[in-house]
């Protein structure tokens, strides 16, 4: 089965593996019944899979979006301060010293972050290991499962169950204020991102992937390498890498196509300025399309780019990033050309950031498990390597997954984080 992508106005025929679909049935919530009749559900859904390794987070269903596609809001907390990413704090948390003071700080204090995360699975961790292990058989042999017993729900230890979940369902394609969930915006270190859990391949930009929180990580491990530098990030989709950035960076243009995921994205950039306001950063969300060679400037495209932008955008980039965006051969296609298109006109040397999924699937065309989409990318990163055009060199190198996560998700072994240089050539002219 085919469906047609277009990221960035154009489509394409690729294969959607079997093990990312997931089909889903209409549901409904009590008095919600007739909104939720409207929710739009097809077989050839791909569902992330972030949500599904975040068992303590609360996933807040807040209205349906313009095609009828649900819409969450999550929240991610990130394990450790995130003050000591402002530019008057500690510089690189990659060191070991730091990062010990980050964490005695942290335990002295009543926020919520990392040390007292840490300190709860110790505990539990530390009962395992002193609690025999006993494995308990009904009289025919079988497993015998304990209940939690009916009371369990009301226990006073709240790290013990998941917080209970109330919906919010809000018309099809409605705004809504962030204010009418919300309980507490002061948790300064806690991410609340608006994204949907399932969508067509079209909309997977709508979706938080790994690959994301794999770049945040590296972005905070290695703040000091971002500090005043103006970010372009390139299929930003719901922003949260741009919003990591921004607690380091002064300028990020976070970019993506669609308006219906650029509004997505916008929202939880305004609404995530206690994470990086305190920097006196700014982001801003323009469109980027690929399949174009010019930037937008129709001023009727609410994210269209000013002269402005486009000058600063040329005279004082030195960071491009993208997160977990090489799916499809000819949208990788368009990404190579494209950043290699806007680093000809950038004056300063660059660095670009990406980070892949390598993703596992069987075909029936090969009757074999391949990962076309990843090789694409390596020939692609390959390609870029082995361009000889006389104006740029570029270095490609992986990096290695050695720094500590700052944020809960899976790090599982397909990831990937790969640095290209890009340095110009300086032709010596003089006879």
């Amino acid at each position: 089965m085919t469906e047609r992508r277009g990221s960035g106005g154009g489509g394409f025929d690729v294969t959607l593996p079997t093990s990312n679909r997931a089909v889903f049935c209409h549901c409904h919530a009590g008095s919600d019944r007739e909104c939720m009749d409207s929710i739009t559900f097809r077989s050839d859904t791909v569902l992330s899979d972030v949500h599904m390794y975040t068992p303590n987070i609360r996933h807040l269903m807040v209205r349906l979006n313009t095609v009828g596609q649900p819409v969450f809001v999550s929240k991610f907390k990130i394990l450790r301060n995130i003050h000591v990413c402002s530019k008057d704090d500690i510089g690189d948390l990659s060191n070991e010293e730091n990062r010990v003071l980050v964490d005695v700080e942290n335990a002295s204090t009543d926020q919520v972050g990392c040390s007292n995360t840490v300190a709860n699975e110790k505990k539990v961790d530390d009962k395992k290991e002193t609690a025999p292990t006993k494995i308990l058989l009904d009289d025919d042999g079988d497993l015998d499962v304990i209940r939690r017993p009916s009371d369990f729900l009301n226990s006073c230890d709240t790290n013990l169950w998941r917080e209970k979940v109330n919906p919010i369902i809000i018309s099809k394609g409605e705004e809504f204020p962030f204010e009418e969930y919300d309980e507490d915006w002061s948790i300064c270190n806690e991410i609340r991102i608006e994204h949907t859990m399932g969508t067509t391949l079209e909309d997977v930009g709508k979706q938080v992937w790994r690959g994301a929180f794999l770049l945040a990580d590296y972005i905070l491990n290695n703040s000091y390498l971002f500090r005043g530098c103006t970010v372009l990030e390139l299929g930003g989709g719901t922003g949260l890498t741009s919003i990591v950035m921004a607690t380091v960076a002064e300028t990020i243009f976070c970019t993506d196509v669609g308006e219906d995921l650029m509004n997505m994205c916008e929202r939880n950039i305004i609404v995530n300025k206690h994470i990086y306001g305190k920097a006196g950063s700014e982001i801003k969300v323009r469109e980027l399309d690929w399949l174009r060679d010019e930037l937008c400037t129709d001023p009727e495209n609410p994210y269209c780019w000013s002269e402005e932008e486009i000058a600063h955008l040329y005279d004082h980039t030195n960071v491009l990033l993208a997160a977990d965006v090489f799916y499809d051969d000819n949208l990788t296609d368009a990404f190579f050309q494209t950043i290699y298109r806007i680093l000809s006109n950038l004056k300063n040397p660059s660095t670009i950031y990406l980070s892949v999924e390598k993703r596992l699937n069987f075909t029936l065309r090969k009757m074999d498990v391949t990962c076309d989409a990843y090789d694409h990318f390596r020939l692609c990163l390959a390609d870029l390597e082995n361009i000889n055009d006389g104006k740029t060199k570029f270095i490609v190198e992986p990096i290695k997954l050695i720094f500590p996560q700052f944020l809960f998700y899976e790090r599982v072994e397909q990831l990937e984080l790969w640095k290209i240089i890009a340095e110009p050539l300086i032709c010596n002219t003089q006879q």
